[in-house]
């Protein structure tokens, strides 16, 4: 699989490269997957760390990343607090792209929420499930594009043995539980069946 490979979770990487921080320190990327994106976060951030329950996954991250030195990767669960790389507040800025909803909004949120230093930013792009009339309208404009989309980048592709689970929680769901545990946040959604989220913690936050 060549390194620029394309798909739509893929679509979505320079969204959150774009909102890096300047001069960020230490950045973490949760669901790391083949590390596809770490590696490209790691030409923003001075240390990245990439994490996933898939040892298999991670084998490939570190394979495919042996000549980028300031990537980590290490098999990890997000909601294991216990692990010395999830500390609290260690990073100032902190993705997730299609990871969420193998863990659960609210918990998956909060977690991330805990792992941000004050004044840090968290960006996530993530699936719902089609509830209304009004959800499956919009997600079916999306199918042209995808097509097209696909076409341009010489087809659709994906690391072997990622796990595909689909999304239990409704567009509405999401806006709403999201605006609840990170009051201010940005909540936007996008063509190809993603949406994403932008939430910056304040620098004075007492607590995780």
């Amino acid at each position: 699989m060549a390194e620029g490979y394309w798909n739509h979770n893929v679509h979505y990487h320079s969204l959150v490269l774009d909102a890096v921080p300047e001069r960020c320190g230490a950045a973490l990327d949760v669901g790391c997957g083949d590390g596809l994106l770490a590696r490209r976060l790691a030409q923003r951030a001075e240390a990245v760390v990439g994490v996933d329950v898939d040892a298999e996954m991670i084998r490939l991250a570190r394979e495919r990343s042996a000549r980028v030195d300031n990537v980590t990767f290490a098999e990890a669960d997000l909601l294991d607090d216990g692990h010395g790389l999830l500390a609290d507040g260690k990073y100032g800025f902190v993705s997730a792209v299609a990871v969420v909803h193998h863990v659960g909004l609210a918990e998956a949120l909060a977690a991330m929420r805990r792992l941000l230093a004050p004044g840090g930013r968290m960006v996530v792009v993530g699936l719902a499930r089609n509830r209304t009339l009004l959800d499956w309208v919009v997600s079916g404009a999306g199918v042209p594009a995808a097509r097209v989309l696909a076409r341009r980048h010489g087809g659709t592709d994906h690391p072997p043995g990622m796990r595909v689970v689909m999304p239990e929680t409704s567009w509405g769901a999401v806006r709403r539980d999201a605006r609840r545990l990170l009051p201010g946040c940005r909540v936007r959604r996008h063509l190809l069946w993603r949406w994403s989220l932008v939430w910056e913690k304040p620098h004075d936050a007492a607590a995780p």
